[in-house]
């Protein structure tokens, strides 16, 4: 759970614990990042901002659900100090440090039978921004996990701003293309059967290839469907964002509450 630690104690406390923090600690960057942590559990020792004031204000109008734990965790400091601690600032002129989830609790869930959601597979990505974008939607969908192969790190700072906090919403692990995730495997690729036609189970495990090379041969391999989003001749492709967001509001659909009678 989040917990206010040494960060609620004077300025020069916090600035302290933020430096022996730094190098293992999640950065959260912005207000809303702060925001969707706590909602989902975060822990965060310490919480800085350069207008505590304005921060609360915010709070009390898009999240005062956690309005009174951001009052006791937010230390306040000069902007000096906090931009050089964070050097791209968020506007919201708010940054905080969270611990990193448990590697083995997040290898649980991925593992877990049976799953009442997907877990998407972003196969070698290379644009941590997209990484991002689709940790976020993962989280919006409900999905049970977000799992990365190749080199890029799922945590990198720049993918958790771009997740906007929410990696602490769902299960979020780099793995071994041999280590992925057991389900019925639906890979994403142009010469697979048309997705509107194919239903997602909920123990699927969603496979989506790199921006620049598409998928793996190994992952084509073993996929146990190929499927394709509908897409006008000529068009080359989808965002990799846009992409999760399609298969995963498909999945979605196949769940949509019934339509009120009249």
């Amino acid at each position: 759970m989040s917990g206010t630690g040494e960060g609620g104690g004077p300025p020069v406390d916090a600035v302290r614990l933020w430096r022996g923090l730094a190098g293992s600690a999640v950065l959260l960057d912005g207000f809303h990042a702060l925001k969707h942590a706590l909602r989902f559990g975060a822990s965060v020792p310490v919480a800085l901002t350069s207008d505590k004031a304005g921060a609360l204000a915010l709070a009390a109008d898009l999240a005062p659900d956690v309005a009174d734990t951001l009052d006791a965790l937010l230390v306040e400091t000069d902007d000096a100090t906090l931009r050089a601690l964070v050097p791209r600032l968020h506007p919201t002129a708010v940054a905080a440090l969270a611990d990193r989830p448990s590697r083995a609790a997040n290898l649980e869930a991925l593992a877990r039978r049976p799953r009442t959601a997907p877990v998407v597979v972003l196969d070698d990505p290379r644009n941590l921004g997209n990484a991002g974008a689709v940790i976020r939607l993962a989280a919006g969908f409900g999905a049970t996990g977000v799992v990365t192969t190749g080199t890029l790190d799922p945590w990198h700072p720049t993918v958790v701003r771009g997740g906007a906090g929410l990696h602490f919403a769902t299960a979020v692990e780099r793995l071994d293309d041999g280590a992925l995730p057991e389900g019925p495997l639906f890979a994403l690729d142009a010469e697979g059967d048309d997705i509107r036609g194919v239903t997602l189970p909920d123990d699927a495990v969603l496979a989506f290839g790199s921006e620049r090379s598409g998928l793996s041969a190994d992952v084509r391999a073993r996929a146990d469907h190929l499927v394709s989003l509908p897409m006008r001749p000529q068009v080359s492709s989808y965002n990799l964002a846009t992409s999760v967001g399609m298969t995963l509001f498909h999945w979605s659909a196949q769940h949509a509450p019934a339509a009120a009678e009249s």
